[in-house]
């Protein structure tokens, strides 16, 4: 596939592109500063944007198969990034008919598993509070979504881990795995990869955790 990731020096975004090249895929990496690029290869394009304007972004996603976005707040002070740079996106890719988005969320932005117990409700509860600016930050960006004309798929991850690929984590499609606490980086970019050219993740949410 002919991939575009957004965020692409963040560690979910990094871990896409590696994965995608690994893959075979021809990938344009869209990040601010290329210096701060760790990933090299053949089939690697770095593009340089500060998401500012989605008419600069626009060659970035013309004639792609998918773009795939790790852009969210990395501390709370950072509140408030996600949904206005997905929004350049979006604005980008419809400009150029670009459809397939995948973008990164969080577990408790979405609906908590069936069966949640005492203790795990506790735990998305105190979360939801201490982080409840980036929290809103998510949920303004999945509504931006969802008002869109693109064939988005966000995925909620628990709490991330930087620890190797694994490929063995559980997703569900509309919920949240139970008992899903954590997930390394590496397997939210290899799940996002894989729902890439799912139909069934269409303009769904999916939770995936360990």
């Amino acid at each position: 596939m002919n991939l575009t990731v957004f965020g692409a020096t963040g560690g979910i975004g990094r871990e896409i592109v590696r994965q995608a090249l690994d893959a075979g895929h021809r990938v344009t990496a869209v990040v601010r500063d290329p210096a701060r690029l760790t990933v090299t290869g053949d089939r690697l394009e770095v593009f340089r944007s500060g998401l500012v304007d989605p008419e600069a972004v626009r060659p970035a996603v013309a004639g792609r198969d998918a773009v795939l976005s790790g852009l969210g707040a990395r501390s709370r002070k950072d509140a408030g990034v996600a949904a206005r740079l997905t929004r350049t996106v979006l604005r980008a890719m419809e400009a150029e008919g670009t459809r397939r988005l995948l973008v990164v969320s969080a577990g408790p932005v979405g609906p908590g598993p069936e069966g949640d117990g005492f203790l795990d409700r506790t735990a998305r509860s105190l979360v939801s509070a201490v982080l409840k600016d980036v929290y809103a930050d998510l949920r303004e960006m999945e509504a931006e979504l969802a008002r869109s004309a693109t064939d988005w798929t966000v995925v909620r991850p628990p709490r991330l881990q930087d620890k190797p690929l694994t490929g063995t984590y559980r997703t569900v499609t509309g919920g949240f795995p139970p008992h899903g606490r954590f997930i390394a980086r590496a397997d939210v970019a290899h799940a996002m990869l894989s729902l890439a050219d799912d139909p069934a993740a269409v303009k769904q949410g999916v939770g995936v955790a360990y």
